[in-house]
């Protein structure tokens, strides 16, 4: 026991100190690497280079992986781009391993107070980024420092020598491998420990270390296939694929070890250290497998696609009374759930927008079956608005930089004008379930007027919703100038409307309906050009 503690101690600082740096490289740098990714092209060679460059700046290929599953789930990324970028993740995962092999641990203390000092003392979000990178850098070694003594210790020990033994047997080892990394979700921690090993003298055969590096890197792809059990058909094909790139890998070259025993053994000869052997076997296994995979990346695509076809009722998803990419079993990081919460608002929007078009239909059709179907879509928005609200309450309270905290605090504005674009929709179907006579003695005038108003306030919802998600704000003097549409077709009708009063050509209960329909398209134009510049930052609108 007095072994085994400091043991558990070491890895815990370890593990901490990997969440902290990994934390703070997001924090430093996780929306411009989201923009990177969301710039890689169907070109594979430049996806694999994003995947690596991405999986080394937030040292896990999981939160890379992840934020991949996302940009498929909205549609920013094609399951090709998705491949590419994975097959650069897993050679850039490598990265923290050959780090761990260096014999830094004695300048960990150096790190520590730097990193602390900078994160304690310094007011500028940058400046505090940067310290706990160089924080979580310390620690990680300084763990590793801790576990030195009694793994040293374990080497020496019989009974530990009798567990090593057991995982002599390949498969056990390649389950070892695969459990430890699905319980601790992160392949990194995993190949560190085993770095971090063979650097304090622990007699692991390099046989068995490679095994467990296979089973390592079949473990990792837990975490993005639960990642992918809410998400689209397309999302759960790339999450498939990390499953099936890790097993065909681990199979094919756990085959070449059995039948070409001479790539172990020109491992051990090129590199003496032991910790040195197990970091290059993880990186040019990773290489190797890449390899294997870029020249049918476009063939395994299509073979994703017809082991996991489209389903007929996949568009009625959208309308499921439940979050879909924030669901709690979803592992998130800062970045990840700052755009996962950017889809529930553009699912959300999208429903309020086909709702508005419906119930325009329900008006000028005087139909009273899709005016009910308006007050059931109702029903879905405010549950999404009430419970998106609670989530972003729970994002607004992770670690987010700067920029993520403000676009947090713009989703809870934009989430209320999407709500209130639901309700007005709602007012036009009830309308027609309240004052259907009302509506069928409006003057051909006023219909005509209240169907090019219509036409204008679809139009510019639907173009602002788009700008939303796409982020897009070179679309915003174009919004602009349909809201001014809007408010100039609602001004004018309404004089109209009051000429109509008084020359008796318009009822003037119907009237009323007239004017309660101008002044609900009216304030939904305004809610929507809401939406589209709420892109801008809170001081430059």
């Amino acid at each position: 026991m007095d072994i085994a503690l400091p043991v558990f101690g070491g890895f815990g600082l370890f593990i901490f100190g990997m969440k902290t740096m990994s934390n703070g490289l997001e924090l430093a740098a996780g929306e411009r690497l989201q923009n990177i990714l969301q710039r890689a092209t169907a070109n594979r060679f430049l996806a694999i280079f994003f995947g690596v460059f991405v999986t080394i700046a937030l040292n896990s290929s999981t939160a890379a992986t992840i934020m991949v599953v996302s940009f498929v789930n909205s549609g920013l990324m094609n399951l090709v781009q998705a491949i590419g970028i994975k097959l650069g993740a897993n050679v850039g995962t490598t990265f923290s391993a050959q780090l761990v092999a260096f014999r830094i641990d004695a300048y960990a203390p150096i790190f520590i107070f730097v990193g602390a000092v900078m994160y304690m003392f310094f007011k500028k979000r940058s400046i505090k980024n940067i310290g706990q990178i160089v924080l979580g850098f310390g620690l990680l070694f300084f763990g590793i420092s801790v576990l030195s003594a009694p793994l040293r210790a374990f080497a020496h020990d019989p009974s530990f020598n009798v567990i090593l033994t057991t995982f002599e047997n390949p498969a056990l080892a390649l389950l070892a491998g695969f459990v430890f990394t699905a319980v601790v979700q992160s392949s990194t921690a995993a190949t560190g420990l085993l770095v971090a090993m063979a650097l304090s003298g622990v007699p692991i055969p390099f046989e068995t270390a490679a095994f467990i590096i296979l089973g390592v890197n079949i473990g990792t792809s837990i975490t993005t296939l639960v990642a992918s059990i809410p998400a689209n058909r397309e999302s759960k094909r790339a999450a498939f694929f990390h499953i099936m790139f890790d097993i065909i890998g681990s199979l094919v070259f756990g085959i070449l070890i059995f039948l070409l025993p001479g790539i172990l053994g020109w491992f051990q000869t090129t590199w003496t250290e032991p910790a040195r052997q197990i970091a290059m076997f993880h990186t040019l296994y990773n290489v190797a497998t890449m390899m294997l995979f870029i020249p049918f990346v476009r063939q395994v695509a299509l073979l994703l696609e017809k082991l996991i076809p489209d389903k007929a009722n996949e568009s009625m998803r959208t309308y499921e009374k439940k979050l879909m990419y924030l669901e709690p079993k979803v592992i998130l990081t800062p970045s990840v759930a700052v755009l996962n919460a950017h889809l529930e608002l553009c699912r959300m929007g999208k429903i309020a927008s086909e709702n508005l078009v419906l119930a325009l239909d329900a008006f000028f059709e005087k139909s009273t079956d899709k005016a009910n179907k308006t007050i059931e879509n109702e029903a879905i928005i405010n549950y999404l608005n009430h419970s998106i609200t609670s989530k972003l309450v729970w994002i607004n309270n992770m670690p987010l930089s700067n920029a993520e905290a403000e676009k947090v605090g713009a989703m809870f504005r934009t989430l209320s004008d999407m709500e209130r674009i639901g309700d007005h929709a709602e007012n036009i179907a009830e309308y027609v379930l309240d004052n259907k006579d009302s509506i069928t003695r409006l003057s051909e005038a006023a219909i005509s007027e209240l169907k090019r108003l219509g036409v204008a306030t679809v139009t510019l919802a639907t173009q602002a919703l788009y700008t939303y998600e796409q982020q897009d704000e070179t679309s915003l003097p174009q919004i602009e100038s349909l809201e001014e549409e809007v408010d100039n077709l609602s001004a004018e009708f309404s004089e109209n409307h009051l000429r109509r009063l008084k020359t008796e050509q318009c009822d003037p209960k119907s009237g009323v309906i007239f004017t309660d329909m101008i002044i609900d398209l009216e304030r939904i134009g305004d809610h929507a050009n809401n939406i589209a510049f709420s892109l801008l930052p809170a001081r430059t609108r």
